[in-house]
């Protein structure tokens, strides 16, 4: 009988996780440690020894709510020594001036810059540890009977092979196949969009003394409106660089010339700690890559329930992607517990539970896109962050920011957009009752305090408005009326 954590165990149902990437292979980790049987499938060949590995290679950013996930499986303390923390964006200006960008106003208040390959690598090698754990690389799911958990899968030299769970979790990916089976059932809705821009990655490497080429606990921004350039520091002391951009504008760099003039007339400065020559061969050599999002409901069908990627795929600008799936994984091993492992019960509440969020994380994602490339370049980027920055402070159960609300909590995705809503009509209502005291104020010291309340009283409804400033009406605090009059006997 096989032993988990020192306790043996008894024979378990099994569990098939599609997909062996970070939320999979996690995935792998809480199933072994609470007994079952898992079979992971992944359809490359194993990462560990892979010596280049296809798909995407953005840094990750580990956030609070990874971070509760992998705390929960025992690796938070081991991951967060392999990553650079970042504790703040290093916005750097078209004339090459910088300056930093706190993410919040706590020492506690940073995210990590973690490599995706080795951070994949911890959690297989985690999961491998365990008896009732086995991987199957080089296996693509071509067909899935949701209903009685079915599996068939393609393996090497076109030979196909049967596997049977009771639980079949699709971690798959962005272009799942696991969902691909569950678009044909009736009532399942999905969406997908692939946005007008895409990415190519370049790397800045150490400077000549070996050292980081830039200040190394930041998360680097080259913000030009429609583009950007972003770097994340790596421990091999380089920075992973990466250019957004519309695809038409990549269009236009076909020549080794093309790109040199934009690069030194857009990031002036990234040229120099790249090297002119380095950068534009690494620009020339890559084919920019596209960035799609999904949405999709429900997460479930039969005996199948989708996590990361393949329920919630989106953009990378608020650095969620990981953090998202990693919390899937988290949340549907709380409902595992609160419902005695009954996956009857557990599918539809995890749906019920995620995918408002998943929608939600998705929006705020294309969101941030704008406010990297273009809002931190306006002042009113800077005077919102100041203000909620400032309410935090005095009201830290109260008013929360956004970026604080989704970096560092565990607040759910659609309840930090209602949140934000709340407080923009607080601020939008608090500078409209500043707005209508200036002017009723401004009316007492060109008008006798009788005769404005008259016109006002028989004026527009912005006029019946300002009465009830000047009356000092409860919607004012109660104080107008006290100013008007004592503001109308000084001009007078």
């Amino acid at each position: 009988m096989p032993e988990i954590n020192g306790h043996s165990v008894a024979p378990s149902k099994r569990i098939a996780i599609v997909g062996g990437g970070l939320v999979g292979s996690l995935n792998a980790c809480f199933f072994a440690q609470k007994g079952f049987h898992v079979d992971l499938y992944e359809s490359r060949a194993d990462i560990r020894t892979a010596t280049k590995v296809a798909g995407r290679s953005i840094n990750l950013a580990l956030s609070h709510r990874g971070r509760a996930a992998l705390r929960a499986v025992g690796l938070e303390g081991h991951i967060t020594t392999e990553g650079i923390p970042m504790y703040a964006r290093m916005i750097h200006d078209l004339d090459g001036s910088t300056h930093a960008v706190p993410y919040g106003t706590r020492p506690d208040h940073f995210i990590i810059s973690i490599d995706r390959r080795r951070l994949n690598e911890v959690m297989l090698n985690m999961a491998e540890k365990f008896p009732l754990v086995k991987f199957h690389f080089n296996h693509r799911l071509v067909k899935c009977n949701l209903e009685s958990g079915d599996m068939t899968f393609s393996i090497s030299g076109g030979a196909t092979v049967e596997h049977t769970a009771d639980l079949v979790i699709g971690c798959d990916g962005a272009h799942s196949a696991v969902r691909g089976v569950m678009e044909k059932k009736i009532l399942f809705d999905f969406k997908q969009e692939y946005i007008e821009h895409g990415y190519v990655e370049l790397e800045t490497p150490a400077d000549k003394s070996g050292d980081y080429a830039m200040a190394k606990n930041y998360l680097h921004i080259w913000p030009r409106d429609t583009f950007m350039l972003i770097a994340l520091p790596n421990l091999d002391r380089s920075f992973t660089t990466t250019l957004f951009m519309p695809f038409k504008q990549f269009d236009q760099l076909t020549t080794e010339t093309a790109v040199t003039n934009f690069f030194r007339a857009t990031f002036p400065d990234a040229v120099k700690l790249i090297g002119e020559n380095h950068l534009v061969k690494s620009f020339m050599d890559t084919k920019p890559s596209s960035l799609i999002s999904v949405k999709c409901k429900p997460y479930h069908s039969g005996r199948a329930v989708i996590m990361g990627d393949a329920a919630h795929a989106m953009v990378p600008f608020y650095g969620q992607g990981m953090n998202a799936g990693f919390l899937d994984c988290l949340m549907f091993h709380e409902l595992m517990d609160q419902y005695n492992d009954n996956f009857d019960l557990v599918l539809p509440a995890f749906t019920k539970m995620m995918q408002p969020n998943g929608e939600a994380i998705v929006d705020l994602a294309a969101y941030n896109y704008i406010e990297m490339r273009h809002l931190v370049n306006t002042w009113s980027y800077y005077f919102r962050k100041k203000m909620d920055n400032f309410l935090y402070r005095l009201m830290p159960n109260s008013w929360v920011p956004r970026y604080t609300m989704v970096t560092f909590t565990l607040t759910p995705y659609s309840k930090c957009i209602e949140h934000r809503d709340w407080q923009d009509k607080m601020l939008t209502r608090a500078a409209w009752i500043g707005g209508t005291t200036i002017v009723a104020m401004a009316l007492c010291a060109v008008l006798p305090l009788a005769q404005m309340e008259d016109y006002l009283e028989h004026s527009t409804r912005i006029g019946r408005t300002f009465s009830r400033v000047v009356r000092g009406t409860k919607s004012h605090l109660g104080y107008s009326q006290f100013f008007l009059r004592h503001a109308w006997r000084y001009s007078n």
